[in-house]
C-alpha cells in the first residue's frame, strides 16, 4: 500500500518549471566595448589612487581583475608595498579600442594605449626605481572576462602592433 501511494503522489507532482535562458548582459558588441572601456578606465583610476602604505587602498584594483592577472596584481602590490615604494603621479588611458568579443560578450579583446609618463614608482628617500628605459606609452592588448554579470581585466600583454601615438 505504501508502495502505491509514492508512485501515485510521484505521478502527480507538477513538472518541474523550465529553466530560463540566461540573458545576455550586453545587447550589442558596442555595448561589451564601452563597458570594457569603462572597466579599463576605473582599473586605471583605483592603480592611481593607491597608496602603497595603506593595503585597503589595493581592494578596488582587485575588484576589477580576475585570474592570474589578479593574482600578478596582488604580488606586485604586496611587493612594492613590503619595499616601501611609493606611487606618484597619474597614469592615463589615451586610447581604447575594442578589437573583438566572444560567446555571447563573455571575453572582450581590446587594444589600449596607456600614457604613463606623469607617473614614477618611488622609493623612501624619493629616488626612482623606475627603469629609464621605460617608454612613456604602453601599448596593450586587453583581455576582459564577464564574472558576476560585469567585465573584469583578467590579461594585458605589452602589445607592440598597438600605435600609441598620432
Amino acid at each position: 500500500m505504501m508502495v502505491s501511494i509514492v508512485v501515485m503522489l510521484a505521478g502527480c507532482a507538477p513538472t518541474p518549471e523550465p529553466t530560463p535562458t540566461p540573458t545576455a548582459v550586453f545587447a550589442s558588441e558596442e555595448e561589451a566595448f564601452a563597458a570594457a572601456e569603462e572597466t579599463y578606465r576605473a582599473y586605471t583610476d583605483a592603480l592611481n589612487a593607491v597608496d602603497l602604505d595603506d593595503p585597503a587602498t589595493f581592494e578596488p584594483v582587485f575588484d576589477l581583475t580576475s585570474g592570474d592577472f589578479e593574482a600578478a596584481d596582488r604580488q606586485t602590490l604586496s611587493e612594492l608595498h613590503a619595499e616601501k615604494y611609493a606611487f606618484t603621479g597619474q597614469m592615463t588611458v589615451v586610447r581604447f579600442d575594442g578589437i573583438s568579443s566572444h560567446s555571447s560578450f563573455e571575453q572582450v579583446e581590446a587594444s589600449v594605449c596607456v600614457d604613463v609618463s606623469g607617473s614614477d614608482v618611488v622609493d623612501e628617500s624619493g629616488n626612482s626605481v623606475t627603469s629609464p628605459d621605460r617608454p612613456d606609452m604602453n601599448p596593450l592588448r586587453v583581455t576582459f572576462v564577464l564574472s558576476d554579470g560585469r567585465l573584469r581585466v583578467d590579461r594585458a600583454d605589452r602589445d607592440p602592433g598597438t600605435a600609441c601615438s598620432g
